[in-house]
């Protein structure tokens, strides 16, 4: 039951990660990682389809071998935690729910914050 329970969701963040190709506010890179973790503890198959799909697996391959995200991943994913977050905490009418709300956010910026950069592996035109 869990292994079907997770190849779900990993094609449900497959997804979504397929929306942030074609949707600025949605970071693709997140959602990728997510869906591999699952199908890596699921499904070997589905795992192999994911690492070799043409337009994921470059992505996958510089996380899993490089450990570093692209530039506008990186945006995309402090801006929506400063966007979003942001107006969470405003809407949220306890103040200890504010303060708890931006201690998460501020360690989620901070994560993806320190995250390293994918560096081009193409030759520079000067």
């Amino acid at each position: 039951m869990k292994r079907y329970l997770l190849i779900a969701v990993g094609f449900g963040f497959v997804a979504l990660a397929l929306a942030g190709v074609v949707l600025p506010v949605l970071p693709t890179t997140p959602f990728l990682l997510v869906a591999a973790a699952c199908f890596a503890k699921s499904s070997k198959r589905c795992h192999q389809w994911l690492l070799n799909n043409k337009l994921f697996g470059p992505i996958l391959h510089n996380w899993h071998h490089r450990r570093c995200i692209p530039l506008k991943a990186k945006r995309i994913a402090m801006l929506s935690i400063i966007v979003f977050g942001g107006s969470s905490v405003i809407m949220l009418p306890n103040v200890y729910g504010q303060i708890a709300t931006i201690v998460l956010l501020l360690i989620g910026f901070l994560v993806v914050y320190n995250l390293k950069v994918c560096q081009s592996t193409e030759p520079s035109h000067k």
